[in-house]
């Protein structure tokens, strides 16, 4: 169920007075991502119906694949935060954490990275939740997916684009 109303758990600050608000220069990304592991969240959206949101991803790592929304948690940033601010990002909606199911721990290891230099490898550490939305609740941004489609877990599992990292969430 989609609550409209702020939360507290949703705004960094008021969690983590320090929390790094801005994203890092490219150099000291590339830098971040030559040395670790990256934290993020995958959104794992689904209709009542079924159905899961996916986007065609236009940069990357994953660029040209199908892709569920999410993103990187930031320094200082609490899982419960980023989890609002990436819905927020990826989705255009407010939710929390508490409305999402957790599906588990997953790795994602890539060849390149942001800039889509090969052999600069980037390794992933993904905490996955799945989430219930009726799609007319979204307003979905067109900075990270060309487009966005729906599909059913089968179509997923058997699409020959959606990117392997997302068909593992659906293989049982």
């Amino acid at each position: 169920m989609l609550i409209d109303a702020p939360c507290s758990i949703c705004d960094p600050v008021a969690v983590i007075p320090s929390v790094a608000t801005g994203r890092l220069d490219a150099a000291t990304f590339a830098n971040v991502i030559s040395a670790t592991p990256l934290v993020s969240i995958d959104l794992i959206v689904e209709t009542p119906q079924g159905e899961v949101l996916l986007g065609l991803r236009s940069n990357p790592p994953a660029q040209h694949c199908w892709f569920v929304p999410g993103g990187r948690i930031r320094k200082n940033e609490t899982i419960a935060a980023a989890f609002c601010r990436l819905v927020q990002n990826e989705l255009g909606c407010e939710l929390h954490l508490g409305q999402a199911s957790f599906l588990g721990v997953y790795e994602h290891f890539y060849n390149n990275d942001f800039s889509g230099k090969t052999g600069a490898t980037t390794h992933y550490v993904v905490l996955a939740y799945r989430l219930q939305i009726e799609p007319e609740v979204l307003h979905l941004p067109s900075e990270q997916h060309d487009q966005y489609a729906w599909m059913t877990p089968e179509q997923i599992a058997n699409h020959p684009q959606v990117h392997v990292n997302t068909q593992v969430y659906f293989l049982s």
